[in-house]
């Protein structure tokens, strides 16, 4: 046997052994996805194909290996779904290609908070899709003053960890569009928010008590803020995020309670806001609160005609009958660094800090904003700082 004939026959047998290895491990592979069409649900948007759902997360999560639920292409009605860990695997996705879509009765699940919620799972996945909460009825009664349900939001991770969501759609949410609570290390990216700017309540990413939260190269657009970071969180990476419409990027409404963790760092980085009622904003109620905001940067921001590109309001009062002390929360070292753009009225930064407890270490750098034609101005109440570089409108620290 020549050389040349051995090489072939070293190759033909590695193939062979190749194709038997997968003869082997596909049917395993195919064991692991759960196809909710296969368990029962219906790709014409009228169906509810909650139980489909829920038992392919039932097998899922039962699993001892890797395994993914998968949603085809279509449209699925879901009356409302909860998938509950711990699960036996720290490795499950949940592929959407299709379209989840809620009741477009907002009184079916208006009052219960959520559509959809991952509670208590670990290593978890969330790839492509589009989740629909059709909320337009419910924000109509709303405007019409009559008594109407706060309204579920989208989707909720709610004390669980090492998740991932990337490529999904949240439209028209009837109230926040996508809400991450008692988490931990938690990356969203690719993420697109979309709802009316006159749509009330429907935040496009809420924060809250949780730690180690990666937001990135995401397209937000609602009637509220874009991203909102409350109480008790801390470790905040948020980059690349256009914001439009919508109230900008929020830290707070701090202070509502008198026992109250604080919020820690937050880096917030090349973002744009487009028409928005602010810029990067820090709010809190005018009452005592043993809360805080420390150790925040805000850098590399685009302002397009925005109403207040830079703010720090300690007296929040969104609606009559608020609060009318001086708020406790502590609010120190924060950057502004490198903030340029134009704002849509005279006040580009506005920095209006409690007299119980002024603003600390607040650091403007190399801050250009316009209004029109005109010089734009700053105000600022008890706010402690410096500025360099090139500031403009001129600071009014002190």
């Amino acid at each position: 046997m020549g050389p040349t004939s051995t090489v072939n026959t070293f190759i033909s047998a590695a193939l062979t052994l190749t194709c038997i290895a997968l003869l082997y491990t596909l049917p395993a592979t195919l064991a692991a996805q759960y196809n909710v069409v296969s368990l029962g649900a219906r790709a014409d948007g009228k169906t509810d194909s909650s139980k489909a759902f829920l038992s392919a997360w039932a097998s899922a999560c039962s699993s001892s290996e890797a395994s993914t639920v998968y949603i085809p292409e279509g449209s699925f009605y879901v009356k409302s779904a909860t998938f509950n860990g711990p699960c036996k695997c720290s490795s499950i996705t949940f592929q959407i290609d299709g379209t989840i879509v809620a009741p477009s009765d907002y009184s079916v699940i208006g009052k219960s908070e959520n559509w959809i919620i991952f509670s208590h799972v670990t290593g978890l996945n969330v790839y492509g899709g589009t989740l629909d909460g059709q909320g337009s009825t419910l924000w109509a009664c709303k405007k019409s003053g009559k008594s109407c349900p706060d309204g579920a939001t989208n989707l909720e991770f709610s004390n669980s960890k090492n998740i991932l969501v990337s490529g999904l759609s949240s439209v028209n949410s009837q109230m926040f569009h996508i809400v991450v609570s008692g988490c931990q290390n938690v990356k969203l990216q690719g993420v697109k928010v979309t709802a009316p700017g006159t749509s009330p309540n429907t935040d496009g990413i809420h924060v809250s008590q949780s730690t180690g939260i990666t937001i990135l190269n995401s397209k937000i657009g609602t009637g509220d803020d874009c991203v909102s970071i409350s109480p008790g969180s801390k470790d905040l990476w948020i980059e690349n995020v256009a914001c439009g419409p919508g109230h900008g990027i929020s830290i707070g409404s701090l202070g509502w309670k008198s026992q109250e963790a604080g919020v820690q760092n937050v880096t917030v980085k090349t973002v744009t806001f487009t028409g928005t009622q602010n810029g990067v904003r820090i709010k809190s109620w005018a009452r005592p609160s043993t809360g805080f905001a420390r150790n925040i940067l805000f850098q590399h921001a685009v302002m397009n005609n925005v109403q207040n590109p830079i703010i720090i309001d300690q007296h929040y009062c969104p609606n009559t009958g608020c609060p009318t002390q001086e708020s406790g929360i502590k609010i120190s070292d924060v950057t502004y660094q490198d903030i340029q753009g134009t704002s849509a009225t005279k006040v580009a930064v506005k920095l209006d800090c409690s007299s119980k407890n002024p603003c600390t270490g607040i650091k403007l750098q190399d801050v250009k904003l316009t209004y029109g034609s005109q010089m734009a101005q700053a105000s600022c109440a008890h706010a402690e700082g410096t500025a360099s570089g090139l500031v403009q409108p001129s600071s009014c620290l002190i």
